[in-house]
């Protein structure tokens, strides 16, 4: 079965594990328990614009946004301290993100734990994906709901000129 243990346990081909994480177009990231990055592919280079070299042993902070960094290390501690994440294997999550440029992105990603040996909790992986264009899409289509309603709820203007014509 794929994905299943005993898969693992048989060994991955390693060309494989390579190809996957080497062409992925979503960005691969990998941190260990204080959040410095060990792990960056070609995706993650292409999504966020910084190099491996500029990547690799940096902190997380290189693509958080400044106001989502208390909130995201107070939730990275205690996961690293609990070894449990409120988020299930497989939960999509959204956040902003920053690319190298400065600009604001919204990212989907999943991520799993890593665990040394199946036991002591190292790190995190994620999956990241750039979903900019279709969150500003989703957000276009909202502006356009809103103000549909908005006129179709504006009351009805009598423009008659004199009582008679308006039926008084």
């Amino acid at each position: 079965m794929v994905g299943s243990k005993s898969n693992a346990a048989a060994g991955v081909p390693h060309a494989l594990i390579e190809a996957i994480l080497g062409t992925a177009s979503d960005a691969i990231i990998a941190s260990d328990a204080d959040g410095r990055i060990t792990f960056w592919n070609p995706g993650a280079t292409r999504i966020f614009g910084f190099t491996t070299e500029e990547a690799v042993g940096s902190s997380l902070d290189l693509i958080i946004p400044e106001n989502l960094r208390a909130r995201h290390w107070a939730g990275y501690a205690r996961v690293m301290a609990t070894g449990e994440s409120h988020y299930g294997q497989g939960d999509l999550l959204s956040a902003p993100a920053l690319t190298k440029d400065g600009r604001r992105i919204s990212v989907e990603f999943t991520i799993v734990l890593l665990h040394h040996q199946g036991r002591e909790l190292v790190g995190t992986a994620a999956i990241l994906r750039d979903a900019t264009k279709r969150f500003e899409e989703i957000r276009e289509l909202r502006r356009q709901l809103r103000k549909s309603r908005c006129s179709d709820a504006a009351p009805i203007v009598n423009t008659a000129s004199s009582p008679a014509k308006a039926g008084v």
